[in-house]
């Protein structure tokens, strides 16, 4: 791999992988509320589906999802749950301290990027443009080299969302500010959740 070929790839991929969407704005959401450390679940969830997105997407898998109908199906159902995260966020603030606030676990990482079609189409993208030649073992390495790199680039970007939100928290330290966090949070997932949905062909009237 050449310096001007990961350069190229860090030009495609960085805005695509950086860019807010349903996991970015999520990753933000759990750092304000959950911190770091309690965000690691959700971080997981996420980046291993997208790990093996890569790898479906770079060994053939799954050419049935470019067929646009299952992809809107997908983003139907992601919609649809980032609602249900919403209005998690938008419950009253538990003051027992045996009820803490509502986490964001693997499985809301599993379901969010499992229909998260911003993701399907950011990886099919990459193959399609700086897939290796089907050379053997040279082609099989390098997919699998791409989706390293791709799962890379999104720990790190996810943890850069995580940390966002999180340095957003101090902003709304107080008891009294909790309400306000929530909500705006929340609302961010509805305003995604919302534009998805506007945005579905299935939807149009």
């Amino acid at each position: 791999m050449t310096l001007d070929f990961l350069l190229s790839w860090l030009a495609v991929m960085f805005p695509l992988v950086f860019s807010p969407g349903p996991a970015n704005i999520t990753f933000a959401a759990a750092g304000a509320n959950l911190g770091i450390r309690g965000s690691v679940p959700l971080l997981t969830g996420i980046d291993l589906v997208f790990f093996l997105k890569s790898l479906l997407v770079g060994f053939g898998f799954v050419a049935w999802l470019q067929h646009g109908f299952l992809l809107n199906l997908l983003q139907l159902a992601g919609a649809l749950y980032l609602v249900y995260l919403a209005f998690s966020f938008f419950k009253p603030v538990q003051t027992d301290t045996d009820s803490p606030a509502r986490g964001l676990g693997i499985w809301d990482g599993v379901l969010i990027q499992a229909t998260n079609i911003k993701a399907w189409i950011l990886v099919i993208t990459m193959f399609s443009v700086f897939a290796p030649q089907p050379d053997g073992d040279t082609g099989d390495v390098g997919i699998v080299t791409l989706a390293v790199m791709l799962a890379i680039l999104n720990l790190l970007t996810h943890l850069s969302w995580i940390a966002f939100g999180s340095a957003l928290t101090r902003a709304f330290s107080k008891a009294e500010h909790q309400g306000v966090k929530n909500l705006l949070f929340g609302g961010s997932l509805l305003l995604v959740a919302l534009w998805l949905l506007l945005d579905n062909p299935l939807l149009a009237l």
